[in-house]
């Protein structure tokens, strides 16, 4: 699988920023590609003065966002019928579903641009945002938010430390703690929020 997806890369990279948004959005559905292992190239050809700031960042979230509209779609097409009536032999019944269709119809928005920045969850944050029929331009922007600075992080990593798989997917694995802090400190600060305003009503 580790060589399948050094050739993919390869392969696809090679046509430049389109190969970067057909990456991301192969790493935005469920399919198993990590954005470790095209960003940070990506990066490192900022520096060797072969690609751009810009580009690299509004192909790489372009192709994320596609990517969850896709995930979206699917959620939608579906509908909450499938998961009502299929969710029980995947451990969700209909109980936990109702409770979490209610939690994210009130924290989308919060729930999307978090869950973008998350290893193991930005790939399916989208399909509640489908079922629940978030609003299209919200996720979007949210999406479109946390699927940008997770690409520029990861364009640069791939600047200072190179082409090195190794030493990427260390640094990445980094970062990766500092966001759960951060969004960690995010959800705090959403929590007293919330609940000023509702004293307040």
């Amino acid at each position: 699988m580790h060589e399948f997806l050094n050739f993919l890369v390869e392969t696809i990279s090679s046509l430049g920023y389109a190969g970067i948004l057909i990456l991301m959005f192969i790493e935005s559905t469920f399919i198993p590609l990590p954005s470790e292992l095209v960003i940070p190239p990506a990066g490192y050809l900022i520096s060797q003065n072969e690609m751009s700031w810009i580009g690299v960042i509004v192909s790489g979230t372009a192709g994320s966002v596609l990517g969850a509209l896709f995930n979206y779609a699917i959620a939608v097409y579906l509908g909450r019928p499938f998961i009502l009536r299929y969710g029980k032999y995947f451990g969700v019944s209909e109980k936990k579903f109702v409770k979490g269709e209610a939690f994210f119809i009130r924290h989308g928005n919060i729930s999307t641009f978090i869950g973008r920045l998350i290893l193991g969850v930005r790939h399916y944050i989208s399909f509640p945002a489908g079922l629940t029929r978030m609003n299209l331009k919200k996720f979007c922007f949210y999406t479109a938010l946390g699927a940008g600075i997770w690409v520029w992080i990861l364009a640069y990593i791939g600047y200072f430390v190179g082409n090195n798989k190794d030493m990427i997917l260390q640094v990445s694995r980094r970062w990766s703690i500092y966001i759960l802090i951060g969004c960690g400190l995010l959800v705090l600060l959403y929590i007293l929020w919330h609940k000023r305003n509702k004293s307040i009503r």
